[in-house]
Order: C-alpha cells, then sequence, then structure tokens
C-alpha cells in the first residue's frame, strides 16, 4: 500500500516538472509587455525631441547673447573715441585764453604805432614797435594762430562781427572796412574781425 502512494506521488511530481520544463520551452507572448515596451519608445523619442528642442533654445540664445556682447563692444568703443576727440580737443585749443590775452598786447602795440607816427621823432619808437609787433605775429604764426581775411572779403557771420553798414565803392554785403582784426587758432575761431559792411554804392 505504501509502495502504491509512494509510485503516485512520484508520478505527479514527475508531471508537475514536465509542465514546468514545457512553459520553459514555450513561452508565450504577454500583451502588456508589449504594451509596456511601446510605451517606453514613445517616451525615449519624447525625451530625445524635447533635448533637441532644448539644444535649439540654447543656440539662440547664445547668438542673441553674442549679439548683445558685439552691440556692447562697439559702444564701448564709440565711447572710447568721443573721450579721446574730447581729450584732443581739449589739448588743441588749451591756450586760446592765452592767445586772447597776447591779441591785446597786439592791439596795444599796434596802437603805439599809430601814436607814433604823429610824434615829432616817431622813426625810433616806429621802429622799435613795429619790431615787437613782428615778432608777436610771427609768435602767433608757430602756434597756429592766424588772422581771418577780411577786408574786401564777403561778409561771413562765421568770421566776422558786423558793428555797423555804410555805402560804399563795394558791393552789398562786402567787408568795406576792418576796425579790428580777427583771428582764428587752427580751424576755430579766436576772435572774429569786427568789420563795417558795405551797403553798395551810394545813390
Amino acid at each position: 500500500m505504501n509502495e502504491e502512494m509512494d509510485d503516485m506521488n512520484q508520478a505527479d511530481s514527475t508531471a508537475a516538472d514536465e509542465q514546468d520544463h514545457g512553459d520553459d520551452l514555450n513561452p508565450e507572448t504577454n500583451p502588456q509587455e508589449i504594451h509596456d515596451e511601446a510605451v517606453d519608445h514613445e517616451a525615449v523619442d519624447q525625451v530625445l525631441e524635447t533635448r533637441d528642442e532644448e539644444m535649439d533654445r540654447l543656440r539662440e540664445a547664445a547668438d542673441s547673447a553674442d549679439g548683445r556682447v558685439l552691440k556692447a563692444q562697439a559702444e564701448a568703443e564709440n565711447f572710447r573715441k568721443r573721450l579721446r576727440r574730447d581729450y584732443e580737443d581739449q589739448v588743441k585749443y588749451a591756450a586760446v585764453p592765452l592767445v586772447t590775452d597776447v591779441l591785446e598786447v597786439r592791439d596795444n602795440l599796434l596802437r603805439g604805432l599809430e601814436a607814433a607816427k604823429n610824434s615829432a621823432d616817431p622813426g625810433g619808437l616806429q621802429e622799435g614797435v613795429a619790431m615787437v609787433v613782428k615778432q608777436l605775429d610771427d609768435y602767433l604764426t608757430k602756434h597756429a594762430v592766424l588772422q581771418i581775411a577780411t577786408e574786401g572779403e564777403q561778409f561771413d557771420p562765421n568770421f566776422h562781427e558786423a558793428i555797423s553798414q555804410m555805402p560804399s565803392d563795394l558791393e552789398s554785403g562786402m567787408v568795406a572796412h576792418v576796425a579790428q582784426i580777427g583771428f582764428k587758432m587752427h580751424d576755430r575761431v579766436v576772435r572774429p574781425s569786427q568789420v563795417v559792411v558795405s551797403t553798395g554804392p551810394a545813390e
């Protein structure tokens, strides 16, 4: 009896082993696993697409930043140029106040020459003052201080200051008389020439 029971148990165990081996040798595809695999592929594609979009956004941001940097550099360079021009102008025209004072001295020397012409013995004084005026003119020319061409010229408000008008043989608008000679330093007027402007021939 016991032997029969052992034989039955052994047969059941063998059948169970065969069933297990059969499951291993003939696996069946699980639909849930197929679905999960498809979902995984879609998720990967979405990640890749998102990454590409992020790379494009970063490239655009980098290009924009480069543009701002170039603009800032250009503005800084323009600012440096303006500062350099301002500094050069300050250096170039730094002597204008001194020149103005020197011109006053020149005017006084010219007045002395005029006075010497009416003196009893003007020869020595006139000659001496004339030499000083020439030295002063040479000094001014050395420093780019030049007389403004005036007499017989067309009146130009950029260089001339009209103090009156009068009829003359010159055409209307021409400088008929120079009351005070003007000067310029380089291309800047230090003082304009004071002139009388012609109104044309008298009728």
